[in-house]
């Protein structure tokens, strides 16, 4: 997803994959300019391909599921959760339940991407990951999903979230490893299959290696526990490519030779005991520039 220029889609309302043109989002990309690896102006090309159930993004939606398994439920009262390439907002339907009373604040590049996020509830900010346009300490929770491998500058990137996460703060990661199965297998491999990547999303040179994120985090006052890998059940995804379900289970690996999972918690107190400033700040979310 999109969320930084050195390196980052169903409308919101829409029902079927594709562009309205009959034809299938493999196809419908074929029509699409083509640019250069990691172009941040891929995600406006394919802004309708968010949230289609066999839209180009589907894995990014099955992506957004796992996820959510791993974000902590907000403080007593409610708080605000910081999204980071939030994209069209896919982590929204899933901030329910035992995540209800989070307030859903997504950044993105991508301004198609973004109107689609405020449609589905979200704080949309135009922004970029090394720019963050918050205050220190502000969120108790950050979600960086599939952003990393987007990010040239990783250690910026790392000191951007770092500086807006609270103390005792929590992080939810994931991301590509940088491996031959990566570089071949769910990049060059995958986006010539249904519901893996649209061509050229991912830049190889890119991808992030377990050890070196958590080291660049480390060094900006975030511990970093890699939790273990992600692949997609094989019997949903039968089903869904024969359009018999809707959604492909994300399921636990030991291997993190592909997609990883990770949390972190940043250095210092908890919010809880942080003073009653610094706890209304993570609690109101002011930024410069919203997408409506």
């Amino acid at each position: 997803m999109n969320g930084s220029a050195g390196g980052t889609g169903e409308s919101p309302g829409g029902t079927g994959p594709g562009d309205g043109t009959g034809a299938t989002p493999r196809r419908a990309a074929r029509r699409q300019p083509r640019r250069a690896r990691n172009d941040p102006a891929q995600y406006d090309d394919l802004a309708g391909e968010w949230w289609p159930v066999h839209g180009q993004f589907a894995a990014l939606r099955w992506l957004a599921t796992a996820r959510a398994r791993l974000v902590p439920p907000p403080p007593a009262g409610g708080a605000a959760l910081l999204d980071l390439a939030c994209g069209a907002g896919l982590l929204a339907p899933a901030l329910k339940g035992r995540l209800a009373g989070w307030r859903h604040v997504g950044v993105d590049l991508s301004a198609t991407a973004l109107v689609q996020a405020s449609a589905h509830g979200v704080l949309a900010v135009r922004a970029d990951a090394l720019a963050l346009p918050f205050r220190d300490g502000e969120f108790p929770c950050v979600v960086a999903g599939e952003i990393f491998e987007h990010i040239a500058d990783l250690d910026g990137a790392c000191a951007e979230i770092a500086r807006v996460l609270a103390p005792g703060g929590s992080l939810v990661v994931d991301t590509l490893a940088d491996t031959p199965l990566c570089r071949v297998g769910l990049v060059r491999i995958a986006e010539r299959l249904p519901g893996g990547p649209p061509p050229r999303l991912h830049d190889p040179k890119l991808l992030v290696a377990p050890a070196r994120l958590v080291a660049a985090l480390a060094r900006h006052g975030v511990e970093l526990t890699v939790l273990g890998g992600l692949r997609p059940s094989l019997v949903d995804y039968a089903r869904w490519l024969a359009r018999r379900v809707e959604d492909v289970r994300m399921m636990p690996t030991r291997s993190v030779a592909g997609v990883y999972q990770a949390v972190g918690v940043r250095a210092g107190a908890a919010l809880a005991a942080a003073p009653a400033a610094q706890r209304g700040a993570a609690g109101q979310t002011q930024p410069r520039e919203v997408a409506r």
